[in-house]
């Protein structure tokens, strides 16, 4: 196998994965939880970018059911992002996967 090609593939895979980090950084999705009562918007990187709580479910008496709406509508958000992280670099990677360490 030619070596010079090998490496020349994965510099160019290396400028596609970083070109794709970037994009995923732009890329965004939204969860629900509660019937729409909170909403979550993430980036494809992992970041949550926001969060809307309508006001009644903000109740003193019940602190609770919010945490948990958020919580949940949180982990659907970062869920999300990560199935479009997966998807935009297995374009990149030919399906083949990530070492260990590398992936989202």
């Amino acid at each position: 196998m030619n070596i010079k090609k090998m490496m020349q593939q994965a510099q160019k895979m290396q400028e596609q994965m970083l070109k794709a980090q970037d994009e995923l950084g732009k890329k965004t999705v939204t969860a629900t939880a509660g019937g729409g009562k909170v909403t979550v918007v993430a980036n494809g990187s992992g970041d949550v970018i926001s969060i809307k709580i309508a006001p009644e479910v903000v109740d003193p008496q019940d602190v609770e059911l919010l945490e948990e709406l958020v919580l949940t509508g949180v982990r659907k958000a970062i869920e999300e992002g990560r199935a479009v992280a997966q998807s935009e670099m297995g374009k990149v990677t030919g399906g083949m996967g990530l070492p260990p360490g590398l992936g989202f």
